[in-house]
C-alpha cells in the first residue's frame, strides 16, 4: 500500500465523518487531552480495542470482563469516546483496555498518535466478518503500520469477530482471504517483520475467551515459569475469573476441556455468590478455601481449587488417579507456594525498576525444588 494511499484514507475516514455526531474540534481537544492524563504505561501494560464502527468491540470487552451475557449486548450504544478499563486479575493480568471510536482517526494531527502506541503491548484490531472488510483492512494497514514504525515491540492481533452466523467453511475462507490480502498489504510496504496474528472470534461461544487469552499470555513475562510448575504438577489449567486461561502445561490446549474449565467457573463463582456469603462478614464468598469437584461420565474428575484472589487451577485427571486425593493436595499446597514465590519476586522487581525475566526466578527454588521431589515420588504427571 503505498504512502499516497495511505494519505488518501486517512484523509476519506475524516471527511466521512458526520459532523453533527459530536466530534467537534472541542470534543477531539477533550480526547487529546483525556489521553494526554491517562496514566503511566510503565506500571501497567496497554491493550487498544480498535476496528471499524460496529465491529463489536464494546461488545467483546464487556461479555470477557464484565460477564455481560451476549444477548445484552445488542443493547449497547455506539461508542463515542475512548473508554478505558483497569483489569486487575492477580499479579499475573493486570494491564488497561483501551477501547477507541471506530469512526475517529486518530492519525489525523488533532492526536498524538505516537503517545497512544508508546508503551502499549497489545492492539488488537476487530473486523466484522459479516460485512465488507475492504474498508477494515485497509484501515488495519493503516493502524499497524503507524503503530509499527512508533513501537516494534506491539504485539498485533486480528480479531475475524462475528463468525458464528458463517458456516465452517465459509469461516475458513473468509480467514486465508483476510490474511492474504493483510500480509500483502505489508509486504508491499516492506514491512515483513511485522507480524499479524489472526483468531476467529464470537461472544456467543467460548472462542473470544480463547483468542484474549493467547494475546494476554504474550504480555505475561512469567509464562514459561508458570508453565513449568504446570508441566511438573499434572494436566491442568491456570484460569482467572475473567476465564482468562493465563498458563496451561504443555499438551495442547483442547477447546471442550477449555470450556469445562469455563463453565466451572461460572458454577463455582455463582454458587459462592448465592450460599458463601454470611450476613454479618464482607468477606469475599471466593476465598483461599474455596474448592470445586465434578465427576463426569467419561470417568474424568474436574478438580478445582483457590490460587490467589482472582485465579484459580482447574486439574483435569483421571478417576482412578484421583483416589490419591492427598497427594494431589500436596502437591497443590507446594504449587500455590511456588507461585506465591514468584508473585513476590515479580512485585519487587517491579518496585526496584529492574526487569521481570521470563526465566524461572532462582528464589523459587525452595518450593520449586519440593515440587519436584513429589513429582518424581508421587508421580503426579501419570494423573495425564
Amino acid at each position: 500500500m503505498s504512502i499516497e494511499y495511505e494519505a488518501q484514507l486517512a484523509g476519506s475516514l475524516v471527511d466521512s465523518f458526520p459532523k453533527d455526531f459530536g466530534y467537534g474540534v472541542e470534543n477531539m481537544d477533550m480526547m487529546q487531552e483525556d489521553l494526554e492524563n491517562s496514566p503511566s504505561a510503565d506500571s501497567k501494560p496497554r491493550i487498544l480495542l480498535m476496528g471499524l464502527r460496529r465491529s463489536g468491540k464494546s461488545s467483546i470487552q464487556k461479555v470477557v470482563f464484565h460477564k455481560m451475557s451476549p444477548n445484552e449486548t445488542l443493547f449497547l450504544e455506539s461508542t463515542n469516546k475512548i473508554y478505558k478499563d483497569d483489569i486487575s486479575g492477580s499479579s499475573f493480568v493486570n494491564f488497561h483496555i483501551w477501547d477507541f471510536p471506530g469512526q475517529v482517526d486518530f492519525f489525523d494531527p488533532t492526536f498524538d498518535y505516537e503517545m497512544i502506541f508508546r508503551g502499549t503491548g497489545a492492539l488488537i484490531f476487530v473486523i466484522d466478518a459479516q460485512d465488507d472488510y475492504v474498508e477494515a483492512l485497509g484501515r488495519l494497514h493503516l493502524t499497524v503500520s503507524r503503530a509499527f514504525r512508533v513501537n516494534p515491540e506491539i504485539n498485533f492481533e486480528v480479531f475475524i469477530h462475528k463468525v458464528d452466523g458463517l458456516s465452517d467453511d465459509h469461516k475458513i475462507e473468509t480467514q486465508r482471504d483476510i490474511h492474504q490480502r493483510a500480509n500483502d498489504d505489508l509486504a508491499d510496504a516492506s514491512l515483513e517483520k511485522l507480524h499479524l496474528s489472526f483468531y476467529l472470534t464470537s461472544i456467543y461461544d467460548h472462542s473470544i475467551f480463547e483468542a484474549f487469552s493467547k494475546v494476554v499470555q504474550k504480555l505475561i513475562p512469567q509464562l514459561p515459569t508458570l508453565e513449568n510448575l504446570l508441566n511438573i504438577f499434572i494436566s491442568c489449567i491456570f484460569v482467572n475469573i475473567f476465564k482468562i486461561y493465563i498458563a496451561t502445561d504443555s499438551s495442547p490446549v483442547d477447546m471442550q476441556s477449555y470450556e469445562l474449565c469455563c463453565d466451572m467457573i461460572d458454577v463455582v463463582i455463582d454458587v459462592s455468590c448465592i450460599y458463601g456469603l454470611k450476613d454479618d462478614s464482607n468477606s469475599n464468598a471466593y476465598d483461599k478455601e474455596s474448592l470445586a469437584i465434578i465427576k463426569l461420565n467419561n470417568t474424568t474428575v474436574l478438580y478445582l481449587k483457590e490460587v490467589t484472589k482472582f485465579l484459580a487451577l482447574v486439574c483435569i485427571l483421571r478417576e482412578e488417579s484421583f483416589e490419591r486425593k492427598g497427594l494431589i493436595d500436596y502437591n497443590f499446597h507446594c504449587f500455590r507456594k511456588a507461585i506465591h514465590e514468584v508473585f513476590e519476586v515479580s512485585s519487587s522487581t517491579q518496585r526496584t525498576g529492574a526487569a521481570v525475566h521470563s526465566s524461572p526466578p532462582s528464589s523459587s527454588g525452595n518450593g520449586l525444588a519440593r515440587l519436584k521431589s513429589t513429582a518424581l515420588n508421587g508421580t503426579p504427571r501419570s494423573l495425564v
